[in-house]
């Protein structure tokens, strides 16, 4: 449970990181390094609900 929350934070943040520069017209560049940073978010936030589901 705890790798598929994982996986599932990791996309859902990347994808947002990568949406909103894109929304903002902002270049490859940005999108990549603030996608990087969504993926990070979304790894986070999955462990931490599957801690919180494990309970």
């Amino acid at each position: 449970m705890e790798k598929l929350c994982i996986l599932v934070g990791t996309t859902l943040g990347g994808y947002a990181g990568w949406a909103l520069p894109e929304l903002c017209g902002l270049g490859f560049g940005w999108c990549f390094a603030i996608s990087s940073v969504g993926s990070i978010v979304g790894v986070w936030a999955g462990w931490k609900l599957a801690r919180k589901l494990a309970e």
